[in-house]
C-alpha cells in the first residue's frame, strides 16, 4: 500500500513512461505527463488525487469509503482522493498508465503505440 508522495512518485517514475517531467506548481512537487498534471499528492488532504468522473466517483466511494474520499477543493476538477496507506499499488499503476494515455495527444499516442506494442 502506498502511504506517501515519495512512494507514489517512485511508482510513477518506475513506469518509465516518456513525456513525464517534474514540476513545482504552487511550491509542491508534481509529475506532469505531456505537459499536464499527472501524478501528485494532495496538498489539502493526506492522499493522492486521481481523475474520475461523477459516476465512477460514486462507485468508488460506495465500494470502498475507507480508501476513497472527496475534498471540496478537488471535487470540481473531476478528482477523487485515495487515502495515504490505503492506495493499492496495482490499482494506482493501472490508473496512472490510463491517465498518462489520456493526457497524450492522439497522434503522438498512435505513433508511440505503433513503436511499443502492448503485450
Amino acid at each position: 500500500m502506498i502511504a506517501s508522495w515519495p512512494e507514489l512518485n517512485a511508482l510513477a517514475l518506475g513506469l518509465n513512461l516518456p513525456e513525464v517531467t517534474l514540476a513545482h506548481p504552487w511550491g509542491h512537487e508534481v509529475l506532469k505527463a505531456h505537459g499536464k498534471m499527472w501524478c501528485y499528492w494532495a496538498a489539502l488532504a493526506d492522499g493522492a488525487p486521481f481523475k474520475a468522473g461523477p459516476e465512477e466517483r460514486e462507485m468508488l466511494l460506495a465500494a470502498d469509503p475507507e480508501t476513497f474520499f472527496l475534498h471540496p477543493h478537488y471535487t470540481p476538477h473531476g478528482l477523487i482522493l485515495a487515502r495515504a496507506g490505503r492506495i493499492d499499488e496495482g490499482w494506482a499503476k493501472a490508473r496512472l498508465i490510463q491517465q498518462w494515455r489520456d493526457a497524450a495527444p492522439k497522434r503522438w499516442l498512435k505513433a508511440w503505440d505503433a513503436e511499443n506494442p502492448h503485450p
